[in-house]
């Protein structure tokens, strides 16, 4: 995204719904040979999960110009699993152990520390209030996605299920992209990035997480994506010579202890 504000002043909006067509089409390539007719039940649980994926996109994004990207990183990544964990007892009859709630806990402190702590405060104004706001949005969009496809995920294929959702999702954003400047241009110049974000870190991204969401608990799942800061942070350092302060260090910590609680087999098979 980085590379692509800079060399093809990409509109956030105008990404959101590019990388979701680019995944729509590679998945559904993907997935012909395994795509059944779907139930109108499935169905209709595909178009609200390509809802809630294109929400998220237009909120998040939204909410990065509003009130920058650590904000909203830190409001969207640590809202999401927090709301799965609320979600999946009612939703889908998960049973919240000790050890995922502790895990949660462990998870959402880390990345508070790890993206947060290093920015200081930050003064209190309407437009940081409108972009946390959404960025709570975007979190609640993607906690409805994680339950809805773990539920749906009993009848339907990981593979067609992303491709139904993305399919769906590319549909309902692509009218965002008129509120974006020369987009023709933005594409010719972004192109090759483009393709990278739709094909590896979105379809090649989502049908990964989907197999593996077909086999442990939700709030499982949501704990497993607080590794996508970790991840981002222990690049940056490897990658781009930044720099680690010790509270990112304690955060790290916690993290992967989070992870640690959750990835262990006697865990796994004892809360799914």
């Amino acid at each position: 995204m980085t590379v692509l504000i800079a060399r093809a002043g990409a509109s956030p909006l105008l990404v959101g719904a590019a990388r979701l067509w680019i995944a729509a089409v590679l998945l559904m390539l993907a997935a012909r040979t395994t795509v059944r007719v779907a139930a109108p039940r499935d169905l209709r649980r595909c178009v609200l999960m390509g809802a809630c994926m294109a929400g998220y996109q237009a909120a998040y994004f939204t909410a990065v110009t509003l009130s920058g990207i650590t904000m909203t990183a830190l409001i969207a990544i640590c809202s999401a699993p927090l709301m799965i964990a609320a979600l999946a007892p009612a939703a889908l009859g998960e049973r919240l152990t000790p050890r995922v709630r502790f895990a949660l806990g462990l998870g959402v402190a880390g990345t508070a520390l790890l993206v947060a702590a290093p920015q200081g405060m930050l003064e209190l104004t309407a437009r940081l209030v409108a972009g946390a706001l959404l960025a709570l949005a975007a979190g609640l969009a993607y906690a409805i996605y994680v339950v809805l496809a773990k539920a749906t995920l009993a009848r339907l294929a990981p593979l067609p299920l992303t491709a139904l959702t993305f399919t769906a999702g590319a549909v309902l954003l692509t009218p965002a992209v008129l509120w974006t400047e020369a987009p023709l241009r933005q594409l010719t110049l972004g192109w090759p990035w483009l393709l990278y974000l739709g094909g590896v870190a979105t379809a090649g991204a989502y049908a990964v997480y989907s197999l593996g969401l077909r086999r442990v608990p939700a709030s499982v799942a949501g704990v497993v994506t607080l590794l996508e800061p970790l991840t981002a942070t222990l690049l940056g350092v490897a990658v781009f010579g930044e720099r680690l302060g010790a509270t990112g260090v304690v955060g790290a910590v916690l993290l992967f202890s989070a992870l640690g609680l959750v990835l262990t087999p006697r865990a796994v098979s004892r809360d799914a």
